[in-house]
């Protein structure tokens, strides 16, 4: 697995940037010249010690304030911090995570990254919450970057369309029990290929200084892969309700799924039309976009990194 190419700060800068300096730089800074060539730091370096290690994760977010650490509340990264400087002997090596899930989000194929000797997923299983799971781990390129070598993230967005609510999915879909417009929610999914401006779908007020994002893949779907009319299916209809919208792109903005989401079955509604979504898209307001939708759907499914098979 090749890592990205080195970058030189700003298109067409001669000076290159360490990768601590990267780190060091404004958002503002960051931004690309060209928006369909995102700008990436230079490569890691390895660390002294030549370990790196690759682990693959899943969490049920419900209980956490998201993966990033926050003073006084429960994170997904504190108890991996917890787990792997217990092993470590009470010091825990740098931990970089592929992708900083919000509050409420799952992952089913978030990737980490510590600098040291791979550990058993049955060892740091045994010191982790019943709501986190190692799947696997393996040594990895020293110097492996999970999060700036990434070439994009597959999220998707559950909903159980059925009138009659499950209790055992509460925690990771969302209960909808209104008829939807299938094909106007695919039209919307198909609007969203490409590199467009998502400004109408992430809060006012934000860090982001770029809001332009290229779309590889975007869907809508029943679990199941069967075709539906856009009523509610029963649970004795002996399929699945799982009504999933899947998206990958080469990264994403804070709530932007969610809020894609939102206005998506606003339009799957009837309560605004797919060419008025599709208009979102070239940088309107926030204001013009639909709600947010809650985070108990959403699951960062996957990341996929150059060499990978696609």
């Amino acid at each position: 697995m090749s890592g990205p190419p080195a970058a030189t700060g700003h298109a067409g800068d001669a000076e290159p940037t360490s990768y601590e300096d990267w780190h060091l730089l404004g958002r503002d800074e960051r931004v690309p010249t060209d928006p369909e060539r995102p700008w990436l730091p230079p490569p890691r370096p390895a660390p002294e010690s030549g370990w790196t290690t690759k682990l693959v994760v899943e969490y049920d977010g419900t209980d956490f304030v998201g993966w990033a650490k926050q003073p006084g509340k429960r994170s997904v990264e504190a108890e991996f911090e917890r787990a792997i400087g217990q092993i470590f002997g009470g010091e825990c090596p740098r931990i970089i995570v592929g992708g900083r899930t919000d509050t409420g989000v799952h992952a089913r194929g978030q990737i980490v990254a510590y600098d040291g000797e791979a550990l058993a997923p049955y060892n740091l299983n045994a010191l982790l919450p019943k709501d986190i799971a190692v799947v696997s781990s393996e040594p990895a390129r020293p110097g492996f970057d999970p999060r700036n070598e990434a070439i994009s993230r597959t999220y998707r967005y559950r909903v159980w369309h059925c009138r009659e609510r499950n209790v055992f999915r509460q925690r990771d879909t969302l209960l909808w029990g209104r008829e939807l417009d299938l094909g106007a929610l695919r039209a919307c999914a198909e609007a969203l290929l490409g590199n467009r401006d998502f400004t109408a779908f992430t809060p006012t007020e934000t860090l982001h200084s770029w809001f332009r994002r290229t779309v590889d893949h975007a869907a809508w779907a029943y679990e199941d892969g069967l075709e539906g009319d856009g009523r509610p299916i029963s649970r004795t209809a002996g399929r699945s309700p799982i009504l999933v919208f899947e998206i990958t792109a080469d990264s994403f903005l804070r709530h932007m799924n969610r809020a894609l989401v939102g206005t998506m079955l606003d339009v799957g509604l009837g309560m605004r039309s797919v060419d008025e979504f599709a208009a979102l898209l070239d940088g309107a307001p926030r204001d013009q976009a639909g709600w947010t939708a809650p985070p108990t759907g959403l699951s960062l499914e996957s990341i996929q990194y150059p060499g990978e098979p696609s």
